[in-house]
Parts: structure tokens; C-alpha cells; sequence
């Protein structure tokens, strides 16, 4: 019953009304999922420095966590703009920082603390609660960019909080986030492969491996589109995915095919949902929506 949507402006020079979009469309998807909603943007670039954000915590005294993040930072050269809101940190780092290095320092310091995102662009912003909730404490909707992705999350087998909503970023390459609606059957077999290899799990929600699986295939070289091809051959089970780069946005839909996905593509963008009327509420106009076919991959890039 969850929902997914993704927005790519196909113009606009990064100052696409992204955010709004999203929400606009997560609004419209709403009663799918009420237990959390969750946005993945991708902004204009900031000098080839690096967005952090830093879930701090569900609950407790978030001034003093955040205050350990910024003593912890003080070590690395090149960082900026540290700031809070709501259960977040976040900050700039520079381009050439040891990334791995410092999602190692921060996350060593309390087990609650998860860089949740890290890109040259990509922005996750996630909690529990209606999309309206998201906008009330982030104003999402003010966000600017290219292209981005969002959630809204029926729970069916794992915890209600921040870490298990979605998008899910990719823990580890820069930029990576995924959306899905959906069940990976050989979840368990998949998480046992990495976790023998010493890859960190953050939840037990089965999506969290499709960000890593297609995280490891683009380390190794593949394009975004032959990850989710190697996916459809290596991921078992009924699901819809939404990924996006700091320059794409695809989506794959199993062989089952047994989770909607419907999109449209015009001359000034692509959307793509869980159902028709996300689309049409963020997006008036003339244009035809159609159903993702089976196996159906697509992938479009700035």
C-alpha cells in the first residue's frame, strides 16, 4: 500500500519548483501510507562541496546531540554551514573530504546518530507522520532543483521511525536514493552476502538492500540503467522502484508486475507515481498517463 512518485524537470536550470511538486504528489497518495513520508531532492550544485544530513535522533535532547556533531567536526577541514531542524544536522563538507571517514566519526558517537544523506546535490528529508507533517517542520515545498523522489509508508514488517521510512539513501556513493513499494523475497539471502563483506544494515526494512545493491553495482562501473537491469536478474520478488543520481532518475518494475506504477513524459518533464491522481494533482494540464508494463526500465538524464 505504499506510495511512490519521482518528478524530473526536463528544464528550468536547477530552479525546477521541486519540492513543491513532490509534496504536491505525495499529498495525493497520502491514504496509502500513513505512517511516514519522505523526500529525496535534488538541488542545484554548491561549488563541488558536499550536502551532509545527520538524523540526530527520534526523540531525547537534540540541541546537546547536535552540539557532539559540531565539537566531531572541528577535526575536518572545509566544513560549513552547520545547522539544525527538527531531528536533523546538517552541514557542507568539502569536495575532497574522506567521506567514508567522516560518516565513521559522526555515527561512532551515539548509535542513534545515521548520515541519512550525502550528495553533491541529493537532500533526504523523511519522518513519521502525513507529508504534511514533513511540510509543517521542513517547508519542503520551498525547495528548488532537478528531479527528486518521494514516499509515503504503510509499515507491513518493520519499526515506525526515521530510519526505517524512505527514500533510502545509498550509504556509501554519494548522490544515490531509492523509493520502493514492494517486497524483495530474497531479502534475507541478499543481507547475509553483505553483511559477510561487513556492509552495515540500518533497519529491517527490505528496501534498504535495493540502495545497496545498486550502490555496489555503480561503484563497480555500471551506468544507473544497468544496475536496475542487473536488479530485475538478481532481485527477487513484487516491486515498483524509483532511483535517482545527481544527473537521473529511473524506475523498474518487476516481472509479477503486481505494484502499480503509471507515468508521463511531456516536453517539460517526466512524473512517474503509484497511481494517476499524484500526477494529475501536481501537474495540471494536457497529457496521457500510462501503466509501467512489465519489466518496463527507463531512465532519463540531464
Amino acid at each position: 500500500m505504499c506510495g511512490i512518485v519521482g518528478f524530473f524537470a526536463k528544464d528550468g536550470g536547477g530552479q525546477a519548483e521541486i519540492g513543491q511538486t513532490i509534496l504536491g504528489m505525495l499529498r495525493a497518495l497520502g491514504c496509502r501510507g500513513p505512517d511516514s513520508a519522505g523526500v529525496a531532492l535534488y538541488g542545484p550544485p554548491d561549488d563541488g562541496r558536499f550536502v551532509v544530513r545527520v538524523k540526530l535522533g527520534d526523540d531525547g535532547d537534540l540541541e546537546s546531540r547536535a552540539h557532539q556533531i559540531s565539537s566531531r567536526l572541528e577535526s575536518f577541514n572545509g566544513v560549513s554551514h552547520f545547522s539544525t531542524i527538527g531531528a536533523y544536522a546538517r552541514f557542507l563538507v568539502a569536495g575532497e573530504t574522506d567521506l567514508q571517514q567522516l560518516t565513521a566519526a559522526i555515527e561512532s558517537l551515539d548509535k542513534d546518530f545515521e548520515v541519512v544523506s550525502m550528495g553533491r546535490r541529493l537532500e533526504i528529508v523523511k519522518q513519521t507522520g502525513s507529508p504534511d507533517n514533513l511540510e509543517k517542520t521542513y517547508c519542503v515545498s520551498r525547495m528548488k532543483g532537478t528531479h527528486g523522489v518521494g514516499h509515503t509508508r504503510l509499515s507491513t514488517e518493520s519499526r515506525v521511525d526515521l530510519s526505517h521510512s524512505q527514500p533510502f539513501w545509498s550509504h556509501g556513493f554519494p548522490d544515490l536514493a531509492i523509493v520502493h513499494n514492494g517486497h524483495i523475497t530474497n531479502y534475507h539471502q541478499l543481507r547475509r552476502r553483505y553483511e559477510q563483506h561487513g556492509v552495515r544494515f540500518y533497519t529491517e526494512n527490505d528496501s534498504e538492500v535495493v540502495a545497496i545493491y545498486l550502490s555496489e553495482q555503480i561503484s563497480k562501473g555500471a551506468t544507473l540503467r544497468e544496475a536496475l537491469e542487473r536488479m530485475l536478474r538478481d532481485l527477487d520478488g513484487s516491486y515498483s522502484c524509483l532511483a535517482a543520481t545527481e544527473r537521473e532518475l529511473g524506475f523498474v518494475k518487476d516481472t509479477f508486475a503486481l505494484k502499480p506504477l503509471v507515468m508521463t513524459e511531456t516536453n517539460e518533464f517526466v512524473a512517474v507515481a503509484t497511481e494517476e491522481i499524484a500526477i494529475r494533482a501536481a501537474l495540471p494540464g494536457q497529457y496521457s498517463v500510462r501503466e509501467a508494463q512489465v519489466r518496463e526500465l527507463r531512465v532519463w538524464q540531464r
